[in-house]
């Protein structure tokens, strides 16, 4: 079995980026002024298909928004992480069911042991990087 990395080269993140379609997104907030709103409106813009992860949302950007990722079915490219580092463990967990590409954790956001529990399920981990950000940095 694949054991996953820690993501941290240019050339490794335009590679996650240019090969996911799906994206779903935890801790999407339904207000546009948020950071998460606006990451999720971007990737939506650029193609990805978006999954809003929200307990008691049923919709965001005009999406269907799951309660959990266990409500998920399908494949997911990437699970992109809008929670403190110390809420990142039972959504790692939750993840191994999904088997992303990645899972990615935004920027201010790092949990060791969720990236260990990741990588040795066969997952590639980023921490601490604006999914937005990296995209337009990277010219994608």
């Amino acid at each position: 079995m694949k054991t996953g990395r820690v993501v941290q080269t240019d050339e490794e993140v335009r590679h996650v980026l240019t090969t996911a379609k799906t994206i779903a997104i935890v801790g999407l907030s339904p207000k546009p002024g948020r950071d998460s709103y606006q990451v999720a409106a971007y990737l939506q813009q650029q193609g990805y298909r978006v999954l809003p992860v929200r307990p008691a949302q049923t919709e965001i950007l005009g999406l269907k928004a799951y309660a959990s990722l266990d409500d998920i079915a399908g494949s997911v490219d990437i699970i992109d992480v809008f929670r403190s580092s110390d809420q990142v463990l039972p959504h790692a967990r939750e993840a191994l069911r999904l088997k992303p590409k990645v899972f990615w954790m935004q920027e201010g956001i790092e949990n060791h042991e969720a990236a260990a529990l990741l990588a040795a399920a066969g997952i590639d981990v980023v921490m601490n990087r604006c999914i937005k950000r990296e995209h337009a940095r990277l010219g994608l």
